[in-house]
């Protein structure tokens, strides 16, 4: 059974029968539910063998590009931050809603897919643009990844608590002896629930620890910072001892040069992530609305290449786009079934070869995974906020 998150297209023979088709059809099913048409060309039908290739052909790019328009739904939803409101203005066909564009009257683009050429040709020019769209973003992709990994790594030394987080900033020239030949200032960062055991022991954790040189520099919720002078001679043993005693020992060096270095970089990674994000935002929002069209544009073909398959000559066939109410799919789909019945004797040639290729596994393999109604039916996924 169709799915209830999609836009059905179908496809039926021109004649007689079809007359009329959009009104009784429209008429039937549950008002809720949108129906219009949808144009498809009378393309160069080819050779047999051209057309049965194509059929097994065709469901791989259909994959590959549904997926490609999912991965920058994707990318759109990662750089708003799942934000549906925001979302739903970025995902738009020439700035207008994905519904609108396959339900205000689809026609084939022929001033850009020139139905004078082959199919084959068609498929490949098709393929072609896809695959540079997925290309593209791949590398933008990438590329903005990179970025803001490394921001957010620079970003996160600043973050934690005063055992793991960049000191800069927060230790400044006054806290530390600096060009002492003998003294050095060590910072530790000592669990708040044992600072009284700090103050206790830290002179006697080794020779060589200037008393009452413990000062405080900073706090969290978890730690306190201390500045303690040592001479450099016992800053091992110092050390150790103090991890033996859950003191941790922070290796801080300040430079006002690293200072402004490291502010410089945060400073340039910050405004290169921002530039990046704009311009994936803008092309991923470019790109939704080419890939969209792309991918209905294939489906028409396959719409197109089946129905011959199925129906013979002449190639001229009536489309219709229809998005069902979920709630009311199975009354659509029977409406859909019971109008068209009428097909039932020109398809069952088509079923029939579904059938045997179960003795070849060949040709028809592909189409031996489809669902078989009377009518020609392929879908478009809907985009979910």
């Amino acid at each position: 059974m169709p799915s209830d998150q999609s836009t059905w297209l179908i496809a039926v023979p021109q004649d007689g029968d079809s007359e009329g088709l959009l009104p009784e059809i429209t008429s039937k099913l549950p008002q809720q539910t949108r129906v219009a048409e949808l144009g498809i060309p009378s393309f160069k039908t080819g050779t047999l063998d051209s057309l049965i290739a194509l059929s097994e052909e065709l469901p791989k790019q259909d994959a590959f590009f549904t997926g490609t328009v999912a991965k920058i739904v994707d990318t759109l939803r990662n750089l708003l931050n799942n934000d549906p409101t925001k979302l739903a203005q970025h995902i738009l066909v020439n700035e207008g809603s994905v519904d609108d564009y396959i339900l205000r009257g689809w026609k084939w683009n022929d001033s850009r897919y020139g139905v004078q050429r082959s199919l084959r040709e068609m498929v490949d020019v098709l393929n072609k643009e896809m695959a540079s769209i997925d290309n593209v973003m791949k590398a933008k992709l990438n590329n903005y990844n990179i970025v803001k990994g490394s921001l957010v790594q620079m970003q996160r030394k600043k973050t934690g608590n005063l055992s793991i987080r960049s000191l800069v900033g927060i230790v400044s020239k006054e806290d530390i002896i600096q060009d002492s030949e003998y003294l050095e200032t060590c910072l530790v960062a000592v669990p708040k629930i044992i600072v009284k055991e700090w103050n206790l022991k830290y002179e006697r954790l080794t020779n060589m620890v200037v008393p009452r040189s413990s000062s405080p520099i900073a706090s969290d919720s978890e730690y306190a910072l201390f500045g303690v002078v040592i001479f450099k001679r016992v800053h091992d043993q110092f050390v150790q001892k103090c991890r033996e005693n859950k003191f941790i020992v922070r290796d801080f060096t300040y430079s006002e040069a690293q200072i402004a270095k490291e502010g410089e970089e945060l400073e340039i990674a910050d405004t290169t992530e921002k530039e990046l994000w704009t311009e994936l935002l803008r092309l991923s929002r470019t790109n939704f609305s080419e890939s969209f069209q792309i991918l209905v544009h294939l489906k028409n073909l396959r719409l197109f290449v089946e129905s011959v398959l199925r129906y013979g000559l002449p190639a001229n066939y009536v489309g219709l786009a229809i998005r069902p109410e979920p709630k009311y799919t199975k009354k659509t789909l029977s409406v859909l079934t019971n109008h068209l019945n009428y097909l039932s004797p020109r398809s069952s040639g088509r079923a029939q070869k579904q059938n045997t290729a179960d003795e070849f596994a060949g040709e028809y393999q592909s189409l031996m995974e489809q669902e078989f109604f009377d009518f020609v039916l392929y879908e478009v996924p809907w985009i979910v906020l």
